[in-house]
């Protein structure tokens, strides 16, 4: 079996990657695609699941030769994956040097945005060569993003070269007033192509060549139905409770609606995460049990009724109670506790679950519908292949058990894993008490497995595969042969599981019985695996256990590109609970979709678009690309004026850390030149003497107190005359920081950081406190505060940060009073206290010492002679002239005066 599972996997690569020296084959709404993003640059935007990947994958091909430097940003861990197995590309080297060699190979690149504007500015890319760059995601552009920075890097140096994005999320566009036409002008693109499913192109392409689909609503069981109302009812409370303590937020999209639906973290995160340090403790529990709740609601519709009463049992804590808002305490979670309990057991307090709904149904597609209509046909080939699409791992899981277990081994096997205790068993389960091997299979899942209160699930799918192979046994296989007609019955085990090709996704191994793909849907919103199953599967039913508009659309586009029409067209099994979340979601998602383009439309007829004229000036003004700033200083040569005017370029000196925020975007985008170093003092450095750490006012309020803050000024003010600490506040937040911090009107008192600021100043008299609304208004600032002032030297500011490692060591080793005092010494520096401490038993001691030991201790002779004569010299004060003479000058340059320097 080894070896055939070998060559299967071998099958498999050569059906995947098959395409590098030829055209991929598009549909014709796709080649108007192609030809429309291939004759100019442009953003082509596409419903769900109709993906642009086939028309990417021919444009990746069309340019994958040595002559040509093809650039992908903003892709994907998977997409990167799928698409470079599928073009045979290597992966970008780590090394500078390597890299660099690459860029000049040409051929197509995946490259991160962080590693492309760090190239860019080192001036590692050849830029003037770039073919063009291709830029996937392009919803998650923004004026300020670091894609937006690459683009503008490439286009400074190169107005040829192509530029084409894509995006499958129509929503994210119409965010905001104007959203499109800001992410256009960041991507410097102005043409816009739509391609929602009701374009007349692809209606003319798919509606033809419909799959056979089968809908079956299937309803909810009883008591599913009153725990469903129950948590909509939790869920109602919970909104209203939220909008009321928090009346100056705009919290119109937090709906129930909304709280159902798949992007319902997304809207939450794009809604209070720039505030979440402002929110009361109560409105933050109020955030978590919409999720809690949500989670509840998916697992309900979702999966079955053992593992729901395990994960809801877990909330009847007293642990959970005392961090809950107090939804436990409504008479709505009272009855959904009742109702999730009654579904586990019976009257006798005996374990005896009831079975979800979909399971019947899907037996009696297994193994009654799908043999009756082969026989139908007359179809004697017994290498059936059924694909079953979830949405989720546990789910597939469950399956798997359900059709290998049967139900009631399964529903025990899930009350051991799930950890429910179970008094008393009724008579159908007493026989699996004793199973060793479901308690053996248990206790390792235990050891696996940890299901977090308040996660979604994450790390709990995480430990799941995410597809199985199943082969029908061989007793349903010889009750079929014999009546057709006959009904399995429910308890009998229908399939076994085939465990030599568990871990591969896709096989087309001659099984010789009908085989069962179970596989999840769930991180595919791109519908890049969901194509490529069914092309190496080739599967004759699919049923679609879960609802999922990218799915759905993906077996419309396999129907559509089969090539043989003499087939019989792929059957489609839809199970649904109708009237439920479930429906409700699905429809949710088809209608706010279809919103999005008719606004997306009306966008377009209205959008102003300048037009290129002759000569690159005019497409200059379009972009908006600013040459860098120069400013003009008179030298003086020989002593004269010469009047000679020399421009000197704007340099700020960032920390490769900080390109993860939008400022040095802004700052370049100003016209100030970004120099990426990895300093290890401060986060920007404007000038020799200006050092200016930025925080951002949640991270502000973590480092204050993590004490975290205090070493950073530390350093700063022992290296640069000027350390300035920026706090960077939210542009779509309000510019304050009063008494009353918190934005909830439940918040309770204590919260102000303004003491520990205060407390901040007071030990550093010489660190500025600079506030900013905005990164806009931040780069504004940093081009005021470099007026007239030297530029800064980045071998400086390296060297100076492999000292503060140095210095940072000692500060823990040493006494901060004794450390800071010492640097008030004359002769003692930044680079040599640390020397003179680990050298030195005691100040007592250090003074006893002759010049020439002080002077090997300290390591320069100067600083040791300074030293030394202060300890040793006498010193007076002239009281006539009421300044001093002949005393030792501070690091600041001025006279050290008192009763110390007058002693004789």
């Amino acid at each position: 079996m080894d070896s055939q599972t070998n060559a299967g996997d071998d099958q498999i690569k050569n059906d995947s990657v098959d395409f590098t020296n030829k055209p991929f084959p598009m549909l014709d709404f796709e080649r108007q695609m192609f030809t429309d993003i291939i004759d100019c640059d442009g953003l082509l935007i596409t419903a769900k699941g109709l993906n642009e990947s086939i028309v990417v994958q021919n444009i990746l091909r069309a340019h994958n030769d040595p002559s040509n430097l093809v650039i992908v940003v903003n892709s994907s861990d998977a997409e990167e994956k799928y698409y470079m197995d599928l073009l045979k590309l290597k992966s970008l080297p780590n090394l500078i040097t390597e890299r660099e060699k690459t860029y000049l190979e040409g051929g197509v690149h995946f490259v991160s945005t962080r590693i492309l504007v760090v190239d860019l500015l080192k001036s590692r890319v050849p830029v003037e060569h770039i073919t063009g760059v291709i830029v996937l995601r392009a919803h998650t552009i923004l004026e300020s993003c670091q894609e937006a920075f690459a683009l503008r890097l490439y286009r400074q140096s190169n107005k040829t070269g192509f530029i084409k994005a894509f995006s499958h999320t129509p929503q994210c566009f119409t965010f905001g007033f104007a959203h499109v036409e800001k992410v256009m002008k960041s991507l410097f693109l102005k043409d816009l192509f739509l391609w929602p499913r009701f374009h007349s192109l692809i209606s003319q392409c798919l509606n033809p060549h419909p799959p056979t689909v089968m809908e079956l609503h299937v309803p909810l069981s009883y008591k599913a139905t009153l725990m469903q109302t129950c948590l909509l009812d939790i869920m109602n409370y919970t909104t209203k409770e939220l909008k009321k303590i928090n009346p100056t937020l705009d919290l119109q999209e937090i709906t129930v609606e909304n709280c159902i639906t798949k992007n319902f973290h997304k809207i939450l995160q794009s809604q209070l995460d720039c505030i979440w340090h402002q929110l009361s403790t109560r409105t933050k529990e109020l955030v978590q049990d919409l999720r809690i709740m949500r989670n509840l609601l998916t697992n309900l519709i979702h999966h079955n009724a053992v593992s729901f009463y395990g994960l809801l049992s877990k909330y009847r804590t007293p642990e959970y109670a005392k961090v809950n808002s107090g939804w436990i305490l409504l008479d709505s979670a009272e009855q959904l506790f009742k109702h999730a309990k009654n579904r586990v057991f019976n009257s006798k307090q005996e374990f005896e679950p009831e079975f979800s709904s979909k399971w019947k149904c899907i037996t009696e597609i297994l193994t009654v519908e799908i043999p009756a209509d082969q026989k139908r046909l007359k179809n004697s080939e017994r290498n059936i292949k059924i694909l079953i699409l979830c949405q989720d791992t546990k789910t597939c899981l469950q399956l798997k058990d359900y059709l290998t277990m049967g139900p009631q081994k399964c529903l025990y096997y899930s009350a051991i894993r799930d950890e429910v205790q179970i008094p008393l068993l009724s008579d159908l389960y007493k026989s699996f008490k004793s199973d060793a091997d479901i308690q053996k299979s248990s206790e390792t899942l235990k050891e696996s497995e940890q299901t977090l209160v308040n996660d979604d699930n994450a790390d709990e799918e995480s430990e799941h595969k995410d597809n199985y192979i199943l082969t029908m046994s061989q007793a349903i296989m010889d009750n079929i042969t014999a009546t057709s007609d006959k009904s399995t019955n429910a308890d009998e085990t229908c399939f076994e599981s085939f465990t030599q090709m568990e871990n591969m996704d896709l096989t087309q191994v001659d099984f010789g019985t009908p085989s069962v793909h179970i596989q999840t849907f769930k991180n595919l919103s791109d519908g890049i695996c969901i194509e490529n199953t069914l092309h190496v599967l080739k599967p004759s039913y699919v049923v679609m256990y879960h609802s999922e508009i990218t799915a759905t659309r993906q077996l419309e586009l396999y129907e559509a590109r089969r090539k043989d029409r003499n087939e019989r067209p792929l059957t489609v099994y839809f199970l649904m609970h109708a009237q439920t979340t479930e429906e409700q979601a699905y429809l949710t998602s088809l209608r706010r979709e279809k919103e999005s383009f008719e606004l997306l439309i009306q966008a377009k007829s209205t959008m102003v678009i300048p037009t290129y004229q002759d000569g690159k000036s005019e497409m200059a003004s379009h972009m908006e690309i600013t040459e860098p700033i120069l400013e003009t200083n008179t030298r003086k040569a020989g002593g004269q004026e010469s009047g000679a005017v020399v421009p000197v370029k704007q340099i700020v000196i960032v920390d490769m850390r900080e390109f993860r925020s939008d400022l040095p975007a802004l700052l370049h985008k100003k016209g100030i030149h970004i120099d990426p170093v990895t300093i290890t003092i401060g986060d920007y450095i404007l000038t020799p003497d200006i050092c200016v750490e930025r925080k951002s006012l949640s991270d502000l309020i973590g480092s204050l107190n993590s004490g975290r803050l205090y070493t950073q000024c530390t350093q700063m003010c022992r290296n640069y005359a000027r350390p300035m600490l920026l706090i960077e506040f939210d542009q779509s937040r309000p510019f304050q920081l009063q008494g009353q911090y918190m934005l909830s009107n439940d918040a309770t008192p204590g919260a102000d950081i303004r003491q520990k600021l205060q407390l901040l100043t007071l030990h550093f008299p010489r660190l500025k406190l600079v506030w900013s609304p905005s990164p806009y208004a931040t780069a504004e600032l940093f081009l005021e505060l470099k007026q007239g002032r030297p530029q800064p030297s980045s071998s400086a500011a390296a060297a100076l940060g492999e000292d503060a490692s140095v210095d940072s060591l000692s500060i823990e080793r040493y006494d901060p009073g004794i450390y800071d005092f010492m640097l008030k010494l004359p002769g003692v520096n930044s680079k040599n206290v640390a020397r003179i401490m680990n050298k030195g038993i005691s100040l007592n001691d250090i003074i006893k010492l002759s010049k020439t030991e002080i002077v090997d201790i300290v390591g320069n002779k100067n600083d040791g002679e300074t030293l030394w004569s202060v300890f040793h010299n006498s010193y007076k004060v002239s009281e006539s002239s009421g300044h001093s003479k002949n005393l030792p000058k501070n690091r600041f340059g001025k006279p050290m005066k008192g009763k110390y320097y007058n002693r004789k």
